[in-house]
């Protein structure tokens, strides 16, 4: 395994690997790695000798003991061509990432494979999330997987099957009556008490470095060519940070070379925390208005660090877009008429890149990549019923237990 440090996103300071995730001035704490020796590596051991996971990436993980990897299969997912979209829009190339072929049915597979990792190598075994939904059921499947008590905390109309799912996965659920910010107050008010190690987002350095894993994959299955867009839809926003992390360690390792793709950040209207940072140059990334968008990963109204995704949207001059729940319905429509299974979160990247090229911020010339990051199926039921207790505090956690 590679050696690697953590680096501050801020003041650049240098400490060695932990389980954190804010520097002592408040940036966001990055994992870099020794590339000269990730380089020799690579060549000693072809990728494509390695196994078709995103732990082909290995030299390129902060794990240092490989038999404490905690994998379900993760990564290595499909990138689908879809001409007719080619054809109706007049672009290029569009391509599809399908991350619900991933284990638990989404992206969040990758971020949880690597942080569970870290934990399961220091021996941590009580973990929590606070979770719109598909990082409950994927911190749940491979807190299983790693023989792990795991405490989820979700938005009370956080979609029924995806509940369901993470209680099949042998987790405690606690339904909380508020948001995704609510459920992350709750842990933090019990986290010492119960022993939890919270695994949300910047939390810990591993799922950001799951996440980077998508933009390693597209670049090798576009022969190390980027493609000129990509189209992430965004809540927390740690796959926005891991593809602009690949793409800078690609470079390094000399694995890609020119222009960094252009990252679209999408939201939906209602919530759209990020747009309005990066359209209000002095705005912080922290919606001060009512929330009235869908119960998806796209509702995520105080983004941990919502900063820094602005900061690297500008810095690859990429653009954001608002889409509606109406748009975000036919997106998913078509996406279906085309054979994909699309979350309402993977959908509002057609329904933006409809806006984009109508707007025309994207040229007929240009290749295009979405991320369709869950399967349609998670949300066929919106409302929730499940017998799982909803709490508004840790006293009432306490309480209900």
């Amino acid at each position: 395994m590679n050696k690697c440090w953590l680096v501050c996103a801020e003041c650049r300071k240098q400490i060695p690997l932990a389980l954190i995730g804010r520097c002592d001035c408040g940036g966001t704490l990055l994992v870099e790695y020794d590339l000269e020796r990730a380089k020799h590596r690579l060549n000693s051991v072809p990728l494509s000798q390695r196994v078709t996971s995103l732990w082909r990436y290995s030299d390129m993980l902060p794990i240092q003991d490989e038999d404490k990897i905690v994998s379900l299969g993760e990564g290595w997912t499909p990138l689908l061509r879809m001409p007719n979209l080619e054809q109706f829009l007049n672009i290029h190339s569009i391509s599809v990432k399908r991350e619900e072929q991933n284990p638990s049915g989404s992206f969040k597979a990758r971020g949880f494979s690597v942080a569970v990792s870290l934990l399961h190598e220091r021996g941590i075994k009580k973990v929590t999330v606070p979770s719109n939904g598909n990082a409950a059921s994927a911190l749940a499947a491979y807190a299983a997987r790693a023989n792990m008590e795991s405490y989820l905390f979700v938005p009370k109309d956080c979609p029924g099957l995806i509940v369901e799912e993470s209680g099949n996965y042998g987790a405690h659920v606690y339904l909380v009556d508020g948001f995704i910010h609510d459920a992350g107050r709750i842990i933090e008010e019990g986290r010492e008490a119960e022993g939890w190690f919270n695994v949300g987002t910047l939390k810990e350095p591993g799922r950001v470095e799951g996440k980077k894993t998508m933009g390693y994959e597209i670049a090798e299955q576009l022969n190390w060519q980027l493609p000129d867009v990509i189209i992430y839809p965004t809540g927390g926003g740690s796959g926005v940070i891991g593809l602009w992390k690949a793409f800078h360690e690609m470079k390094g390792l000399g694995l890609v070379s020119g222009e960094f793709p252009r990252i679209v950040s999408v939201q939906e209207e209602g919530c759209t925390p990020i747009v309005d940072a990066f359209l209000n140059v002095n705005e912080s990334a922290c919606l001060n208005k009512e929330v009235t968008s869908a119960p998806t990963g796209l509702r995520v109204p105080q983004p941990p660090d919502g900063s820094l995704i602005v900061r690297i949207l500008r810095k690859v001059n990429g653009e954001v877009v608002a889409v509606t729940k109406e748009e975000i319905t036919a997106a998913q429509q078509m996406m279906g008429r085309l054979g994909i299974s699309s979350s309402p979160e993977g959908a509002s990247t057609l329904a933006g890149l409809i806006k984009l090229v109508e707007a025309g911020s994207i040229s007929s010339h240009e290749s295009v990549v979405m991320f369709n990051t869950s399967h349609a199926m998670k949300y066929l039921d919106w409302t929730n019923a499940l017998p799982y207790p909803i709490i508004r505090s840790y006293d009432e956690f306490v309480s209900k237990r």
